[in-house]
Order: structure tokens, then sequence, then C-alpha cells
């Protein structure tokens, strides 16, 4: 059964922006640094549809929310003021955080800015520096034997002259290579969903990754951290989910044995579990 969710606009001193809400109960914000949602929601997001009341955000430059007047408004530190603006603007006094990838990311650095607004943190398949890029497990590292082929794609993706079927295909390439099981794509993603790449926000984060690393902030974090990280995965590798496990105090890490960069589509009912058992903890 698909997850119904609805559009709402919320006006905030920092700025208007569309969010897609789902569910009952304790409020749970969930966004990815540079994805685009619709009404179609979005796979990770799904998940903890019966957890608590879900929203689902558009930053800046995606979706109906509010265009860009300088990049620097891109930045993952302006970008957790936003968010924080949201919470604000929606009345909620705390809420939880819940990031993939570069949402988790997101995730860690709200954490550090504003945890006295976070009841719970989870954290899937992200990084706390710029070094996973230099990791050998990382497709985006030069020694590893995707490299070549990932460059290629996002050539692709960045062209002008590329038509949309085509850039469809090196999408669902670059995609294939996060999965432990590539050849269960139709399973995966046999229900529609959103999480569109917007390139400008894209383009952002590989101009700043040089300087992303905030290693040295997680052992302050005091917000009931989840980590959770698939034993395979090739963009943000376990031994970067373990380094955060490792720096924020009591934190929790859970490995999906079976599962890539996409825990939630590849292991769903554990990773439901997983997440049901953390907003369980008191």
């Amino acid at each position: 059964m698909s997850t119904v969710w609805e559009v709402k606009m919320i006006s905030t001193f920092r700025g208007i922006f569309e969010v897609f809400v789902t569910g009952e109960g304790d409020p749970i914000g969930v966004t990815h640094y540079y994805s685009a949602f619709t009404k179609r929601g979005y796979y990770f997001a799904d998940r903890f549809a019966g957890l608590g009341k879900v929203i689902l955000i558009n930053l800046k430059e995606c979706g109906n929310s509010d265009r860009i007047v300088d990049e620097c408004e891109l930045d993952m530190n302006e970008t957790i003021e936003d968010l924080e603006a949201i919470r604000a603007a929606l009345g909620y006094q705390k809420w939880s955080f819940a990031g993939h990838s570069t949402g988790g990311m997101l995730g860690l650095i709200y954490a550090i800015r504003h945890g006295g607004s976070l009841n719970k943190l989870i954290a899937a398949g992200a990084a706390a520096s710029n070094r996973y890029m230099e990791s050998k497990h990382s497709m985006y590292c030069r020694d590893n034997p995707q490299n070549t082929r990932l460059r290629e794609i996002f050539s692709i993706l960045q062209s002008d002259d590329t038509s949309n079927e085509l850039k469809g295909k090196a999408a669902r390439e670059w995609t294939e290579m996060s999965l432990h099981h590539p050849e269960r794509w139709d399973e995966y993603f046999s229900k529609p969903s959103s999480g569109r790449t917007v390139q400008k926000r894209l383009d952002y984060y590989n101009k700043s990754l040089s300087s992303f690393d905030i290693r040295d902030s997680l052992p302050f974090i005091e917000t009931p951290t989840l980590v959770l990280c698939g034993k395979y995965d090739a963009q943000c590798p376990l031994a970067s989910s373990e380094e955060i496990h490792r720096l924020i105090p009591g934190s929790t890490l859970h490995v999906f044995e079976d599962s890539n960069h996409c825990p939630h589509l590849e292991e769903p009912e554990t990773f439901i579990e997983t997440i049901k058992a953390f907003f369980m903890l008191k």
C-alpha cells in the first residue's frame, strides 16, 4: 500500500518551503541535501511513516521551495538553519531527524549545531568527513574499479547535449552501483517515488566537499543517535559509519549484512524493525 503524502507550504523567516506530511504521532523530519521530492514521497522516508508524523522537506532550489539569492544559502550550516526555521514554523519544540547519505551528514551537523531541538537522530549511509572519498571501497575514489565509469556517468548527467533518455539510463546505472543485488531492481523500485537530483545543490556539495570534516565535533553530540549502514556500501563505506558510531557517545550502530548503500530498499523489513526499536527506546 502506497504512503499518502499531504503537501504543505511552510512560511518561515528564512523563506518558504514545500513539505510533504504523512502519519501521526511525534514529528520526524526527513530530507536529502540535493534531492527534490513530490507527492510520490521518498523510499527512505516511507519507512518512517508508521512511526510518527513524517515531514519530508524540499530544501531551497528543490521542488516548489524558494530559490536562493546567494550561493552561500546552499551551505550545509545554512541548510540546518533552514531546517530549524521549518521546525519552529511547524510549532514543534523538538522533533527527530532522519537522513540517508548526504541527508545523514546534514543530520550530524544538525545535532552539533542544534542538538536541543532533536529527540533522536538517524544517520544512514553517511560520513563525517571527506575522507570517505579516499577509501578504495568507495566508488568515488580513483583507486576503485568503478570510478572510471562513474566519472563517465557524471559527464553524461552534467552535459546539456545529452538526451533525457541517456541521462535516465546513466542515473539508473549510478543507482545500480549502489545496490548489492542490482538484478533485483524491479523489486526495489516497483512503487513510484521521487528524489530527483538537483544539479545546483549537487554541484555546490562537490565544490564544498574539500572542507567537510566534522569529526572533532561528534564527541559533543548528546542526541540519541542510530547509525545505519550496509555492509557493502560503495558510496560511504562501512568504515565511515563505524567512525561516526565510535565518535558519538552512546550511539548505536546497525550493519545490514545484505545491503550496499540502500538498506531501506534492500532489507526493508529489517530496516523498519531496527528504526522501530530505536524509537521505542526512552
